[in-house]
């Protein structure tokens, strides 16, 4: 028969097991909450170097790269490569910045206060949010520095030095253009088009803007390599064959005189608005890419 004596060490024993566990536990709790503010210093410190060196993620506002890209759908920017020497080449879908007055800046949203406002500058500036204030576009490259691009031919259709583009990716029923140009590139330049023509005011509209529509390479964010979002739309963007495998140009031009009015497209251009960043980096493979891809 056992007495209270013999049974107290045990109840005791066990007391204090749960005491020492319940102290552990706290000393855990602890530890975490002052790992915390490391752990996400840490975390905005990377996200802020996939964004600023590796890719991007991009919101599409509207719809001037329909039907290959639409509005509202998210594209992967490749912004790793530019920093290894690549350049945008014909057929590469870009994101770039305002190269002056293709954007007018929007308004800021008043119902936000000081510390709201604070907060989503901070998760902007981390690419965790879109940037009220972005300044970026996005356009298909049809002419890069030396190439004398022009519209149209006899068949109405645009031509790189000469030769005859199938644009298969236009938006259906769209023309090639409905005004004439012939330009060619300055070096270090782009000329750059929607591929829904009838509402992308692109590099036609901006004929008489200092740079004459043509874009800086140095203004050039990274390339489009794949719709993300929405799952329907999923897909790589490559370059079509009808621009990838045009010859070089010749030589190299400084931009000839413009002709014709500006176009009147249906639907101004908006900011790519930049929605967050893949947490993985993107090597690009151009030769894989530009392999029986579909052109849009």
């Amino acid at each position: 028969m056992y007495t209270m004596a013999s049974r107290s060490p045990a109840v005791r024993g066990r007391a204090e097991r749960r005491r020492t566990a319940r102290r552990a536990a706290r000393r855990r709790n602890r530890s975490r909450m002052r790992e915390l503010p490391v752990i996400t210093v840490v975390a905005l410190a990377i996200a802020l170097l996939l964004k600023t060196f590796l890719v991007q993620l991009f919101v599409i506002p509207s719809g001037s790269m329909q039907n290959t890209i639409d509005i509202g759908d998210r594209v992967v920017v490749d912004k790793f490569t530019p920093w290894l020497g690549s350049q945008p080449q014909r057929g590469d879908v870009v994101v770039f910045k305002d190269p002056g007055g293709w954007l007018e800046a929007g308004p800021q949203n008043a119902s936000d206060g000081p510390v709201l406002r604070g907060v989503k500058d901070a998760f902007s500036f981390v690419g965790l949010l879109p940037s009220d204030n972005k300044q970026d576009l996005i356009k298909r490259v049809i002419g890069i520095g030396g190439d004398t691009v022009a519209c149209c031919d006899g068949r109405g259709r645009v031509t790189v030095n000469g030769v005859a583009v199938d644009e298969s990716y236009l938006a259906p029923g769209n023309v090639p253009s409905q005004r004439p140009f012939n330009v060619t590139v300055p070096s270090g330049r782009l000329w750059v088009m929607g591929d829904h023509r009838d509402v992308s005011a692109d590099s036609r509209y901006h004929m008489s803007d200092p740079g004459h529509g043509t874009v800086p390479l140095a203004n050039v964010v990274g390339r489009a390599v794949a719709i993300a979002w929405p799952l329907s739309h999923i897909q790589r963007l490559g370059a079509p064959t009808s621009l990838s495998s045009l010859p070089a140009a010749a030589g190299l031009g400084d931009g000839q005189q413009f002709a014709g009015r500006n176009p009147l497209p249906a639907q101004q251009p908006r900011t790519v608005g930049v929605l967050g960043i893949v947490p993985i980096p993107v090597r690009r493979w151009r030769a894989s890419l530009r392999r029986g891809l579909p052109t849009g």
